[in-house]
């Protein structure tokens, strides 16, 4: 009889299976840490795994993460179909770097055909940490419960400093309306300040989302007047 697959946060257990899913998520970091950590400098792209190839939100992702790359950005997804597909295909599109942290679900997401690398995480943390760890730069497209936790764990990490002040884009504004309400909301009730609306530009524009991009990271001498080669940003330095 095999084992129960071990979860986390399941209630009270022994010491022995604690100390088993500590190794095992010590485990999914190392994997991650080595599969990603010659990805060069990229830009994570977040949104639901729904949306069809005809939809108006998968182009938008597909049109804006191909200006991103071209900046010489990897373009980095949790690796699934919908907008992560699209975002991944941008980035082929323009001969850019396109990467997935694809999560191991029971309905069983396979990763898209438009990576040139991808790790398979088990664990939701550790996957949204990984894809913190390697961006510079977060775009938020239209989702659902995942991608709003994305957009909030990057805010909150950037708010309370634990790492630095990386561009956060809110791409949608129709979409979007009812969450910047809500914020507005926090912001008048004095649960959030008047300098946390800084972390985040809402826009529609892929134009001013690419420049709000460039202007913010120019700190992190990351910027080059051409695309280095593809091959760059897999360089061993």
């Amino acid at each position: 009889m095999t084992e129960p697959e071990i979860q986390f946060l399941d209630g009270p257990r022994s010491r022995w299976l604690d100390f088993k899913f500590v190794v095992k998520v010590c485990i999914e970091f190392i994997r991650g840490f080595r599969a990603l950590h010659f990805t060069g400098p990229c830009v994570a792209v977040f949104g639901s795994a729904r949306f069809a190839e005809d939809s108006q939100h998968y182009k938008d992702a597909r049109a804006l993460s191909a200006e991103i790359a071209k900046m010489g950005f990897t373009i980095m997804t949790g690796g699934g179909p919908g907008i992560m597909e699209a975002a991944n295909r941008g980035a082929k599109d323009v001969r850019g770097r396109s990467l997935g942290c694809n999560i191991v679900l029971p309905m069983e997401q396979h990763q898209n055909p438009y990576l040139d690398k991808w790790v398979n995480i088990r664990y939701f943390f550790v996957r949204k940490t990984l894809l913190i760890k390697y961006s510079y730069a977060f775009v938020i497209m239209a989702g659902g419960f995942g991608t709003l936790d994305e957009l909030f764990e990057a805010m909150t990490l950037i708010q309370t400093k634990k790492i630095q002040e990386f561009p956060v884009i809110i791409f949608g504004k129709e979409y979007h309306k009812d969450l910047i309400e809500h914020i507005e909301k926090m912001k008048r009730t004095n649960t959030i300040s008047e300098d946390d609306l800084k972390l985040f530009l809402i826009t529609d524009s892929i134009e001013e989302a690419v420049a709000h991009i460039r202007t913010c990271i120019k700190k992190f001498g990351l910027l080059h007047e051409e695309r280095k080669p593809v091959s760059w940003l897999f360089e061993k330095h």
